[in-house]
């Protein structure tokens, strides 16, 4: 009986240090470690890195201010490519096709702008939401952020084929594809955050 006492209070000992080495892993871990493993479930992990290692101190190794970071930036960049976007129309010698093409682009930028905004608005305001109040505010930031990406997308579409190859084109895809990656990006950031907290 006492050789059961003993091996049942090594072992106690033994899970315990384990616990212990593991909870002080994850205390030493930096935060920039923290944004390398978590841009991992993106699709573009090196783009997820660069752009949210600035903010490692801010994120502090939490999921939803990694997700509202992630979708600032994309609401940070959709609002920089609308306005580069929307100076497009100004270009001299720009063709009847390409000027239609850039106005359907700078509406889809400010619907994708309008939507981002709502997004991080929608997930700011959820402070501790639980069971379905969560679902329902995560469910409204995921449609509005995946209908953003969907804006960016519909943007390229305009200068699809090749009589709208050319310098604008060039430019505003440019801007776009990088405004579509980082949006990309964010919208698996929150849906890591999504499915790790519902």
């Amino acid at each position: 009986m006492a050789k059961l006492g003993v091996f049942v209070l090594v072992l106690s000992f033994l899970i315990y240090m384990a616990d212990m080495a593991s909870s002080a892993s994850t205390r030493t871990s930096s935060p920039t470690d923290y944004i390398v493993a978590s841009c991992k479930a993106t699709r573009y992990p090196a783009l997820c890195v660069q752009c949210l290692s600035g903010y490692a101190k801010a994120i502090r190794k939490n999921d939803q201010h990694l997700a509202q970071t992630a979708l600032s930036v994309s609401l940070s960049r959709a609002k920089s490519a609308a306005a580069y976007v929307a100076k497009m129309t100004q270009v001299r010698g720009i063709k009847t096709r390409e000027r239609q093409a850039v106005k359907d682009c700078i509406e889809n930028m400010g619907d994708s702008v309008d939507r981002l905004s709502q997004s991080v608005k929608e997930l700011g305001h959820m402070g501790r939401a639980v069971g379905q109040d969560f679902m329902f505010h995560m469910s409204n930031v995921q449609t509005w952020v995946s209908a953003a990406l969907t804006d960016e997308n519909s943007c390229l579409d305009g200068f699809a084929g090749r009589v709208m190859d050319g310098s604008i084109k060039v430019a505003v895809r440019r801007r776009v594809v990088h405004v579509a990656q980082v949006t990309s990006n964010a919208l698996a950031l929150v849906n890591r955050f999504a499915a790790r907290h519902s």
